[in-house]
């Protein structure tokens, strides 16, 4: 991993200590495909958060929010003092889930019941076409959502209406294996009308090279990146120990996972 990769991993610790709160498999497996796209393809930046034409980054995945928030403090838009005191306080705007109502953007959604981020992120890449601006939907889902129907409806809109202003990033990081069989994600996809890609979803070149492909196709399809993860990437303890799926660190534990971060 490089230096950022780190940086943000031992920040979503530092967050998931202060509100003793986290799914931090997820937001491991996830932080890479977000900052890629924050800093190397979105048209997005703190003074242009309420531009109608920026680029919309929708996490539908509502458990990795704390791979969002580092993110954005690195970016300029929160300072870590703030959100380090006041994340998950009772009436603090930084939820565990996003909450759009509590932001003068930034915040592009509400997150919190699975299946909702994409048919969302669907309608802002409509009306944006209606409209059109140049703005382009990155939409963050979990494997593990695609086995709620309203991904696969949202799926079959974005193609009717040729949404080719839509990607939809899949953070593949075998969630969903031990419940049902997806069969190949890929095929499922491109029967729905979509252009696909693999991608490794830890690789930030290979992330950003993608992206920028898929961005430059006009063909009037959506686009889907499957991201190949791995729940907990950059903590071996949290890659071997599935009680992180949702478990927060205490200052023991926060201060043993911040040094395998840094040694991983």
């Amino acid at each position: 991993m490089n230096d950022i990769s780190r940086k943000l991993r031992k920040e979503a610790l530092y967050l998931s200590h202060q509100c003793q709160d986290g799914n931090l498999q997820s937001v491991f497996s996830c932080l890479d495909i977000i900052w890629t796209l924050y800093d190397k393809v979105m048209n997005w930046e703190p003074t242009r958060a309420e531009d109608p034409d920026r680029d919309f980054f929708i996490i539908s995945k509502g458990q990795a929010t704390l791979a969002l928030y580092p993110v954005l403090i690195e970016k300029g838009f929160f300072d870590m003092d703030e959100l380090g005191k006041e994340i998950g306080a009772f009436h603090s705007r930084y939820c565990i889930q996003t909450d759009l109502t509590k932001f003068d953007g930034g915040i592009e959604n509400n997150a919190g019941s699975l299946g909702h981020g994409l048919p969302f992120a669907v309608g802002i890449a409509n009306a944006n076409k209606i409209k059109k601006s140049p703005s382009q939907v990155y939409v963050l889902c979990g494997d593990g959502e695609f086995c709620e129907g309203t991904m696969w409806e949202a799926c079959i809109l974005a193609s009717t209406h040729q949404l080719d202003n839509l990607c939809v990033i899949i953070d593949d990081n075998a969630s969903v294996g031990a419940m049902v069989n997806m069969q190949n994600m890929d095929q499922r996809l491109k029967a729905f009308g979509f252009d696909t890609m693999a991608v490794n979803g830890h690789d930030h070149k290979e992330l950003k090279e993608v992206f920028l492909k898929l961005r430059g196709m006009k063909n009037k399809r959506p686009k889907a990146v499957i991201a190949k993860t791995v729940r907990g990437y950059g903590s071996d303890t949290m890659t071997q120990h599935d009680i992180w799926f949702h478990k927060a660190p205490n200052a023991e534990e926060l201060e043993m996972l911040q040094k395998e971060v840094d040694s991983f």
